[in-house]
């Protein structure tokens, strides 16, 4: 169940990136993380803490709950 939730959860961040036309580089810059930090987290590879999500959030100027729209 919990790595379902990270798939899902990265792929709603790569989707808000790619209507954002972003790469994952230019958000993690945004972000100030790593681009490969946010492969992984695409990737449903890591489990990130709230400040992480917060980062991301703010660089692709969304709230926060809207990474979490989606079914488990």
């Amino acid at each position: 169940m919990a790595d379902k939730v990270l798939v899902k959860f990265g792929n709603s961040v790569r989707q808000q990136r790619k209507l954002r036309d972003l790469n994952q580089e230019q958000l993690a810059h945004l972000a100030e993380l790593d681009r490969t930090y946010i492969g992984g987290v695409e990737r449903g590879e890591r489990n990130i803490s709230l400040i992480n999500i917060s980062r991301i959030a703010q660089a692709l100027g969304v709230h926060p709950r809207e990474l979490f729209d989606f079914d488990i």
